[in-house]
């Protein structure tokens, strides 16, 4: 049986008296797509912080890869190839977008000092960072500034400054937000495509787009995941319409 990429035991974690995250356990397997959902101020973000390294979790366990990462922080586990995109995006917006790649790859292979020298003829450089673009599908767009990217563009970049990191697993964090129907679509494939270099666990609120690219989904609620299931047994669990989906299922 093959094993979990990345598994979440028993994690809780808790602001004050507040019960972000209890006792959460799911896993992520090699080549899926497993969804988290749920309603706003449900704990999903501070899950996938915890995982992530962002902040500090009260009790259970995270590995990766089979290995512990409890005592890892995020830059660590970064390394290891936990990588994240997030909500608000925060490129270099006066650099071309495969400038801004070059400097990922710069900074993951230990280059970050050479931040003033000339980069563009860089082949070492150069070329993982064409090949993110292109399997982020930005090729077209090396040369265009990343400010004059479109919002569904932009977040196609956070996948490419991703996929620079040489990842094992993708922690996405609403990346569809703000988009509309085309870049969706787009962005949908892309993540279908994705989940074959590393696996996806996907904070998403459009159920559309939950339930055409997910693999599994797991429901959390005040905190606790009260279902983990297939698409089809989410949509058909009632505790889940009941708390969650109603007209959406």
């Amino acid at each position: 049986m093959t094993d979990p990429a990345l598994e979440v035991t028993n994690l809780s974690k808790s602001f004050g008296a507040l019960a972000a995250c209890r006792n959460v356990s799911l896993d992520l397997m090699p080549g899926e797509i497993h969804a988290l959902i749920g309603p706003n101020g449900a704990g999903k973000t501070t899950l996938v912080k915890t995982i992530a390294g962002e902040i500090a979790h009260d009790s259970g366990h995270i590995r990766f890869g089979g290995e512990l990462i409890d005592d890892l922080d995020a830059a660590a586990r970064a390394q290891l190839g936990l990588a994240r995109t997030f909500q608000i995006s925060s490129l270099a917006m006066e650099m071309s977008v495969l400038k801004n790649v070059m400097l990922a790859v710069m900074a993951v292979s230990g280059q970050v000092f050479r931040f003033f020298k000339p980069v563009n003829g860089d082949d070492a450089l150069l070329g993982p960072a064409r090949a993110c673009l292109e399997n982020a599908g930005l090729r077209k767009r090396a040369q265009t500034r990343a400010a004059e990217l479109s919002h569904g563009e932009r977040r196609q970049l956070e996948i490419a400054l991703a996929l620079a990191m040489k990842p094992k697993v993708f922690l996405m964090d609403e990346p569809m937000a703000g988009m509309g129907p085309e870049s969706l679509a787009r962005l949908s494939g892309l993540l279908r495509e994705l989940k074959q270099t590393a696996p996806v666990l996907l904070i998403e609120h459009d159920m559309d787009v939950v339930f055409s690219v997910a693999d599994r989904i797991s429901v959390l609620v005040y905190g606790e995941v009260i279902a983990t299931g297939t698409v089809d047994e989410i949509r058909a669990n009632p505790d889940v319409q009941a708390a969650y989906l109603g007209d959406a299922a």
